[in-house]
């Protein structure tokens, strides 16, 4: 067994014996903690004991001493989320229990559903803005659809604010650090009559960028982004209130460096053009490019929620609209040769959802929940892809002067000099994306005894899509058919018309084939047409069934069997192809077998199969937990068993990405959640997740093969799939230091550490570990001035955070860099 692995294992085994030990003090009547932890997850008020949900939750002062700066940070403190930022500012990708995608990929909605004040927000631009005023981050765990509804199947985050107050007050805080990193934050409320308050909050965030492009002599991997936030409360009554929110963020970054993991056999054609590249450097902060990779982001909308008191209902309602505006450009050969001159792709999404819930608060051992969601989402997404001006001769020295020869021979057949990868060519894609839907649901409590509560929930959801997707690739070369161009010459060579179709195929007699996998933007196929309707429809009933019993005013725990379901998701890029069951590849010269594409007369040369979309996921969960509230301490604790059939894989080649469906993920595992206060002045949290997961079966998934270090289909059956850590680990301390009066010195410091992790499917070789430490000293005076001294990623471990294969460059890897350490100082004033 690892150090590692044995550490993690004296970790829990401390952590259980710490259980006893907080239930020894209790009954020697020890100092407690003043606050229990109040959560909504179970869109209820109550206490984290009270909730026989797995979550965890992050307050206000964790977050802020832990110097949380955005979703990035939050996993720091709950080792079983994962947060990744690939390629752009816009994309970030939530995992909760090895389960979680979307991200890049507008067509995908992620499996893990995240909520800002009860608002959906369906894609991860709009969920990475620099939240003022939080409250709480509660994290759930595993299939939530029940009561959230749309897309809750790996599970929630949930983001709560503070909502407007009748007492004025306010706060602003000033935060500099290294990299000209700069924080600042302000917001202020109060009422302005007897019923109706309001706040008003904005927040800035400034970095340098951390990587240094010698290419184009500027700076890569920067923070600039800025936001404001009003809000209204208008409480006529202590019966009914109505919170009407209003926000705008904006980013506009240079974002995101690639490091060079393996510099493969088209590298002397780059250094030959002039290009320059960190070679097999991938975690150096120094990379070349010829332009930089931007970014610019806008994120706005309104909600607004009602909620009233009707004797012994309450009535709750969610009206809200979102809009996000996208703007990327990209670098994506990531060398400071000009290979890839354009890569801009931009998005428009426009989403309305409205809800309403009704939930009981008999004084009897019934109560109940019951709701309907409406989901309407329109997204208007665009690529436009272009060569460089050395991509020609780029390619015409990997092939050693065949590219040029070709161009040449096929001079007399109407192919100018100077079309085959001349600058300014490529492909330029549109995407026109129509979501509506409905969910109905509900959950049903029934206190059988005192402290036996039995639940049952459903979910029923119908889901329907509508996508049209076109693309005009101007690659002349991309379009050739090689195999029917050497049937060609080989009927001009005189070879008998019968050996034609076979000789053709065969590289020793047709060396025009050696080009194909330069064929890098082939003719794309328009949907919907004649064959493919460009639609999903989907419906589905999830539920939930769980008994939750109270050991005692201290324990209480639970019995959980659920289902979730996340829709079908689309393929909006340019490797979006029709499934096999509609086509067979193949030139016209070879007789390939009759299919519904080519039968319709809408075969393309070069075309292949793939998918346009994948069909919905269903999760089930089986989960055992167990929660203790005590004076000095707490406890959470879950084992579980949970799979995804259809699991939505995203697998991203460079410049595209494949999607498809795992017939089963599965994975078990144990989280355990842990506070401790001894004395009243500190609090000790520790937690720990294992994790056990495996592809039961995914016969039609992508890998990248070690060999050609390409992504080509592979049977994932029996692996275990990449980038989720086996163990993880969370522990953290604040220590209150009481000076005299109000006057405090509170120290806290924080560590993370993941166990050794594969980071690619297909590359057992290249795998990712990291620790963390995080700290901070503040001087609160009485006043309300505080001052900090703080650090994230003291450590400074370094790792790739995710891999793929180069573009235009086969044989070679790029891969994302891990951030560096940082430090700083921050002066916060509360009134």
């Amino acid at each position: 067994m690892s150090g590692f692995s044995n550490r993690v294992l004296i970790l829990a085994g401390a952590s259980l014996l710490a259980t006893a030990a907080g239930a020894q003090e209790v009954a020697q009547g020890e100092e407690g903690m003043d606050d229990l932890i109040i959560v909504t997850a179970s869109k209820r008020a109550a206490t984290l004991q009270d909730t026989p949900i797995s979550v965890s939750v992050s307050s206000k002062a964790q977050i802020e001493q832990a110097q949380i700066r955005d979703a990035l940070d939050l996993q720091t403190l709950v080792p079983s989320l994962r947060v990744a930022q690939l390629q752009s500012s816009a994309n970030t990708n939530f995992i909760i229990r090895g389960f979680g995608n979307g991200a890049n990929n507008a067509g995908i909605e992620p499996s893990v559903g995240v909520f800002i004040d009860g608002v959906y927000r369906s894609r991860s631009a709009a969920q990475i803005g620099d939240l003022p005023n939080l409250e709480r981050i509660e994290v759930l765990r595993g299939p939530q659809s029940t009561l959230f509804g749309k897309n809750a199947s790996a599970g929630i985050i949930s983001i709560v604010t503070a909502e407007p107050q009748f007492e004025w007050g306010g706060g602003a805080e000033f935060s500099y650090g290294n990299l000209n990193a700069i924080v600042a934050r302000a917001d202020i409320t109060g009422p302005i009559s007897e019923t109706v308050a309001v706040s008003l909050a904005g927040n800035l965030n400034k970095r340098d960028g951390f990587i240094q492009d010698d290419g184009a002599n500027f700076q890569t991997n920067e923070r600039d982004r800025w936001g404001v936030r009003a809000q209204l409360l208008f409480k006529p009554s202590e019966t009914f209130k109505a919170r009407f929110i209003a926000d705008y963020d904006k980013i506009d970054e240079i974002c995101c460096g690639v490091g060079n993991i393996v510099d493969g056999p088209t590298g002397n054609a780059v250094r030959a053009l002039g290009g320059q590249i960190d070679s097999n450097n991938p975690l150096s902060y120094r990379v070349f490019t010829n332009f930089p990779s931007t970014n610019e982001i806008e994120n706005y909308g309104v909600s607004l929620q009602t909620d009233a008191a009707l004797g012994v209902f309450d009535l709750t309602t969610i009206f809200s609209y979102r809009a996000v505006r996208t703007d990327t450009n990209a670098d994506s050969d990531f060398t400071s040769a000009d290979l890839i001159g354009r890569n801009r792709g931009a998005n428009e999404i426009d989403t309305y959802t409205a809800e309403v819930r009704l939930a009981s608060n008999y004084d009897g051992p019934f109560n109940f929940l019951i709701g309907g969601f409406y989901f309407h989402e329109d997204i208007k997404a665009t690529n436009d892809f272009q060569y460089g001006a050395d991509f020609r001769n780029y390619v015409n020295l990997l092939t050693d002067g065949a590219f040029l020869d070709v161009e040449a021979l096929l001079g007399p057949a109407g192919i100018p000099a100077g079309t085959f990868g001349a600058q300014g060519l490529g492909v330029s894609e549109a995407f026109d994306y129509r979501n509506r839907a409905i969910s109905l649901f509900g959950q049903f409590d029934y206190e059988l005894t005192d402290r036996l509560t039995l639940t049952a929930g459903f979910n029923y959801t119908r889901d329907r899509k509508d996508v049209l997707g076109d693309a005009n690739s101007t690659d002349v070369f991309s379009g050739l058919d090689f195999v029917a161009i050497g049937a060609g010459l080989l009927a001009q060579g005189g070879v008998p018309p019968a050996l034609i179709p076979t000789l053709a195929q065969d590289p020793a007699f047709n060396p025009l084939l050696a080009l194909q996998p330069l064929q890098f933007l082939p003719p794309f196929l328009g949907f919907p047409n004649s064959v493919e309707d460009g639609r999903t429809r989907d419906n589905d009933l999830s539920y939930t069934l769980r008994a939750a019993y109270k050991f005692s005013d201290n324990i209480s725990g639970y019995v959980t069997y659920a289902t979730g379901f996340k829709a079908s998701s689309w393929n909006l890029s340019r490797d979006s192809r029709p499934t096999p069951n509609d086509f067979i590849p193949g030139s016209p010269v070879t007789n390939p077998p009759p299919s519904a594409i080519r039968d319709a007369g809408l075969a393309v040369p070069n075309f292949s199969t793939g998918s346009r979309f994948a069909g919905p996921e269903d999760a089930e969960v089986y989960e055992i937990g167990l929660k203790g509230q005590f004076d000095t301490f707490a406890f959470n604790l879950a084992i579980f068993e949970q799979s995804l059939r259809g699991f939505q894989g995203n697998v991203f080649t460079g410049t595209g990405f494949i999607l498809g469906n795992a017939e089963k993920q599965s994975t078990k595992g144990i989280e355990l959640d842990t506070s401790f206060t001894p004395i009243r002045d500190l609090n000790i949290t520790a937690s720990f997740t294992y994790l056990d997961p495996i592809y039961d079966s995914f016969v039609g998934g992508s890998a990248i093969n070690p060999a050609t270090l390409t992504v080509v289909p592979t049977d994932l059956s029996g692996r275990r799939p990449a980038g989720i850590p086996e163990f993880a680990i969370a522990v953290g301390s604040t220590y209150t230091q009481r000076l005299g009066g109000d006057t405090r010195l509170i120290w806290h410091v924080d560590y993370s550490q993941e166990s050794p992790t594969q980071i690619a499917d297909g590359l057992p070789q290249f795998r990712r570990s990291f620790e963390t430490l995080n700290a901070s000293l503040t001087l609160a005076l009485g006043n309300g001035l505080e001052v900090t001294a703080w650090g994230r990623n003291l450590t400074q471990p370094q790792f790739i955070s995710t891999l793929f294969p180069s573009v235009a460059q086969a044989g070679s890897l790029s891969g994302y860099p891990s951030g560096p350490r940082t430090y700083g100082g921050l002066v916060r004033y509360r009134f």
